[in-house]
């Protein structure tokens, strides 16, 4: 598959001064590749070649303490890249791997044993697994206590709020992909608080620059503020790193960084968002 059918990505801003996060933070959504692992066809982009390494190094100048992978689309259902990443640093990391629905239970397990915590729905890139697929997963991945993650559209908030999930933790990324700035965000926004009203349902406030066309993101900033203030037990932070599926305008890390120092004022809120939610929901064991 040609790169003008799957454009490379930009790669991350070279790392300057970062702000640090509180003592413990984790990163709830980073993505690391491989050069010559063999990457799906169709895709939605091409990624540049950044590995674990490459995040470890992020993360020593973020002060960030723990990491959870999140297998990206361009491998599908091969987690293979995700899982070598693990086992690279096996007590600090944990994976959401990408899963086929009808996965066996053994093979499920072998993947606890390596790491993996949850796994993705990703409707919005080719090589993600459906919506439909939902129903036969959750069973299996009840029984570990796994998470099920969901990269959705925003209209599809309705169709996550029709789940039965029992006490399944359902967690969706970037703030549902709410689009800022339109007609129908109060309305999408409203459809996410009321998900978070319910047990066991979060979302990470990560990757602002995907929801706005804001320079500086205030719109979505406001958003979070407003989150922290009324469901700070439901936020989850993510890097989104190394911020794929950007062609035109890379973000800084430390701008990013230093935003959600001013959209969390309040250090207590910080440390539930950064280090309590992500260590109950990935780290218990």
């Amino acid at each position: 598959m040609s790169q003008s059918e799957a454009p490379l990505c930009l790669p991350p801003k070279p790392l300057g001064a970062l702000p640090r996060l509180p003592d413990g933070a984790c990163d709830s959504h980073f993505h690391v590749f491989e050069a010559g692992a063999p990457l799906a066809s169709p895709r939605s982009y091409t990624p540049q070649i950044l590995t674990i390494a490459d995040w470890q190094l992020y993360a020593e100048a973020a002060g960030i303490a723990r990491g959870v992978l999140v297998q990206p689309s361009v491998y599908g259902l091969d987690n293979s890249v995700m899982l070598r990443a693990i086992a690279s640093d096996p007590q600090r990391l944990r994976g959401i791997a990408v899963v086929a629905p009808d996965i066996s239970a053994e093979a499920l397990r072998e993947l606890d044993a390596a790491g993996v915590r949850g796994i993705r729905i990703n409707t919005r890139n080719k090589a993600g697994v459906a919506l439909d697929a939902v129903g036969e997963l959750l069973g299996k991945v009840a029984a570990l206590g796994w998470s099920v993650q969901f990269q959705v559209r925003a209209e599809q908030l309705a169709d996550v709020a029709a789940l039965e999930h029992g006490e399944t933790p359902l967690v969706l990324d970037h703030l549902g992909f709410i689009r800022f700035g339109e007609a129908d965000t109060g309305t999408r926004l409203d459809a996410l608080r009321h998900l978070l009203d319910r047990p066991n349902i979060y979302t990470k406030i990560s990757a602002p620059y995907r929801l706005t066309a804001s320079a500086d993101y205030t719109d979505v900033g406001a958003a979070i503020t407003a989150l922290a203030a009324s469901h700070p037990h439901r936020l989850l932070w993510g890097s989104d790193w190394p911020h794929t599926e950007l062609w035109d305008k890379m973000p800084e890390d430390g701008d990013l960084l230093s935003a959600y120092e001013t959209w969390l004022p309040d250090a207590q809120v910080r440390r539930q968002i950064f280090v309590d939610t992500p260590t109950s929901l990935f780290f218990g064991r």
